[in-house]
């Protein structure tokens, strides 16, 4: 199968990085490999932190629940920052043929979700296209105005930091496989056992995480763990901070649904998209003090290893005790088995 989802890391750097258009100044920081956001100086020390996605939904999910994670998605990469989500544009493409009730269910799931996270929507774009078979996302921009110095990047990162992890590995992956494989998990795993998977369609957002974490000080670096999990998701602070890491995968959050459903399906979790896992790093003294700040609000993290220097390597240690690389995967898991799923739909 051709490769699915983001271009590769060598494309990326090597030729849509040397075509970024005019040179500006303003940007602090600009596209990166690892930075879910870019920010702009706007004068009178304060910055402009922007972000952008695009989202379509999976077939069997409901349209509320589509409109409750483009907000979502759009609003983490802005929330990693550390800064709060503030404005949105969108633009909904959708065919010809779309219903007016599945039209005005999006866009009214998008209006509520945007209110409950305080998000004022500016501007967009929303038609009917015949190039277009399902209502989709052509993009999400979300951004909000900061202090100048009061945000973080991935590029933050130092050594002797610890590293922390929310929710654990595939969250996603294993949200949506659920939905799309239902069937044929089911002929393994108990119906329990799929309604928590599925229920983590509703955990693909790292706003509050990230919130909660940089409101208790210490955070050098945020990430969220997207295409390329966690392992991915990892290297690229990693490689944007140049330092090294050590990690130890028994130290994760682990819920058993993640597992048995990776299982099922022989995907590596650690390797699977995972919007809805974020990435911390923060210093020694404080890194206890954010996952109990993040269990008080339910949301499930722990600390799993730390920041060294670069020479030392960059590592995970697995389950089975075995040391591996990390590194951005060269296909994401998630995509060949999502749409292989979709064909039997």
């Amino acid at each position: 199968m051709s490769k699915i989802g983001k271009i590769d890391l060598d494309t990326f750097e090597k030729f849509v990085m040397q075509r970024l258009g005019r040179d500006n100044k303003k940007v602090i920081v600009p596209p990166q490999t690892g930075v879910d956001a870019s920010v702009i100086d706007i004068g009178n020390n304060k910055v402009l932190v922007i972000a952008e996605d695009p989202i379509f939904p999976t077939p069997g999910e409901s349209l509320d629940t589509f409109g409750w994670y483009i907000v979502h998605i759009g609003a983490s990469d802005v929330a990693v920052t550390g800064v709060k989500p503030e404005y949105m544009t969108y633009s909904l493409l959708m065919s010809p043929d779309t219903k007016d009730e599945d039209f005005k269910a999006i866009v009214d799931s998008i209006h509520k979700t945007a209110k409950e996270l305080d998000i004022s929507i500016v501007g967009g774009h929303t038609g009917y296209y015949p190039a277009v078979n399902t209502p989709i996302i052509g993009g999400i921009t979300v951004f909000a105005i900061a202090d100048k110095d009061d945000y973080v990047t991935p590029k933050g990162a130092k050594i002797g930091d610890r590293v922390i992890l929310t929710k654990g590995p595939a969250i996603e992956a294993t949200g949506l496989l659920a939905l799309v494989y239902e069937e044929k998990l089911l002929k393994k795993l108990s119906p329990k056992i799929i309604e928590k998977a599925r229920r983590y369609l509703k955990e693909m957002t790292v706003v509050t995480d990230a919130l909660i974490a940089k409101s208790c000080g210490g955070v050098t670096a945020m990430h969220d763990a997207t295409e390329g999990g966690v392992v991915g998701g990892l290297f690229e602070v990693t490689s944007a901070s140049d330092v090294g890491m050590l990690v130890d995968e028994k130290k994760f959050v682990y819920p058993d649904e993640i597992k048995l459903v990776m299982e099922c399906l022989d995907i590596d979790p650690v390797e699977a998209i995972s919007e809805g896992t974020l990435i911390i790093t923060a210093s020694p003294e404080k890194a206890d003090g954010i996952v109990k700040a993040l269990a008080k609000e339910g949301i499930p993290s722990s600390i799993i290893g730390d920041v060294i220097p670069k020479e030392k390597g960059r590592t995970i240690i697995r389950l089975d005790g075995s040391e591996e690389p990390l590194k951005i995967p060269e296909q994401d898991p998630f995509w060949p088995a999502f749409f292989k799923g979709l064909e039997g739909k």
